[in-house]
């Protein structure tokens, strides 16, 4: 019987590495510690494994990737559909493997691991769209190149790509502002994602500069504790303008003030963050703060392949700019 010839991915499964690692170990190349080269040439002398010094396995230039991303973020949020499309669609260009895997809100909080990674199928993760602490934990727990899209988290800390909702959010604050509105609120729930913590915030600090309040009953809720929209209640006192989280919430928000009698935007303006479809499909179209999607997604794909061929390297929090688009959603006073 011919002997089976053993191969660098045959190395890492028993050991539960990346086959990456195992290249660069046996290749003499940096990113791996000592003593994980040391285990890894003594594996790969007990299973026999020869090494040629020009030769190359393919996977050195081909990776496998997952996508992990959150149920309620794919069913609820065409936005994130877009995202993982066009990451597919460059990791491919790219000549690089992505997988998708969708995490089922009960696997979430009974903290069951991603098939992707128990099967031991990726050597790096794009988690697109915020997770809770715990589970974002236990995904550190497996040790592989993890990369976090469209959100951040203080307490986990893991490198990521974010597009810049501060700025962008006070760029449509301050655009209000100069249309001469004084009393403006803010839609959306901001103890449910980095991203909408962080449009609060760029919506507060732009206010504060000018000297306007900021009410606490000018702050309207979009979604409850699991994510899931939320019907709006309107303050008793009226803002002459909202800045909405997303294009999705402005078109719900839009429609919501119609329904009470309210004209966009004679008699209140509304803004938005993505320029997504959601602001072409408004009725008036929704002037946003639109999120350059593309340069996101260079930039998780690039941060991603340096991680996995060098395991020390680090981007720490990657901000992509915007530009605000105007539409018709907004009427000077």
């Amino acid at each position: 019987m011919t002997r089976k010839t053993v191969t660098m991915s045959d190395i890492a499964k028993e050991l539960g590495l990346s086959t990456v690692s195992v290249s660069k170990a046996l290749s003499g190349k940096d990113g791996v510690g000592d003593a994980v080269r040391e285990m890894i040439i003594k594996k790969a002398a007990e299973m026999g494994y020869t090494y040629t010094k020009g030769t190359k396995e393919t996977v050195e230039k081909r990776h496998n990737i997952g996508i992990i991303v959150s149920e309620h973020f794919i069913t609820k949020d065409a936005y994130y559909s877009r995202l993982y499309e066009k990451t597919m669609m460059k990791l491919t260009d790219a000549g690089q493997m992505g997988m998708l895997e969708i995490i089922m809100r009960k696997s979430e909080k009974i903290l069951e691991p991603p098939a992707l990674i128990s099967s031991g199928r990726i050597e790096g993760i794009i988690i697109l769209g915020q997770m809770s602490k715990k589970y974002l934990n236990m995904l550190r727990s497996y040790n592989l190149p993890i990369l976090y899209m469209d959100f951040y988290d203080e307490d986990v800390t893991e490198d990521a790509v974010i597009s810049d909702s501060v700025f962008g959010s006070s760029i449509l604050t301050n655009y209000l502002i100069h249309k001469g509105h004084k009393k403006i609120g803010f839609v959306g729930s901001i103890g449910s994602t980095s991203s909408i913590m962080d449009r609060y915030v760029g919506y507060y600090r732009a206010m504060l500069s000018a000297g306007l309040p900021v009410k606490d009953e000018w702050r309207i809720e979009d979604r409850d504790e699991e994510g899931d929209f939320i019907e709006f209640e309107l303050p008793k006192e009226m803002p002459t303008a909202f800045v909405c989280n997303s294009d999705a919430v402005a078109f719900n928000f839009v429609q919501k003030l119609q329904n009470m009698g309210y004209n966009v935007p004679d008699d209140v303006s509304v803004v938005a963050f993505d320029n997504f479809i959601y602001a072409e499909m408004s009725s008036p179209k929704i002037t946003t703060y639109g999120v350059d999607t593309d340069a996101l997604v260079r930039n998780v794909i690039k941060i991603m392949l340096e991680k996995l061929e060098n395991a020390e390297y680090t981007a720490g929090r990657v901000l992509v700019m915007g530009s605000l688009i105007e539409r018709s959603s907004v009427k000077a006073i």
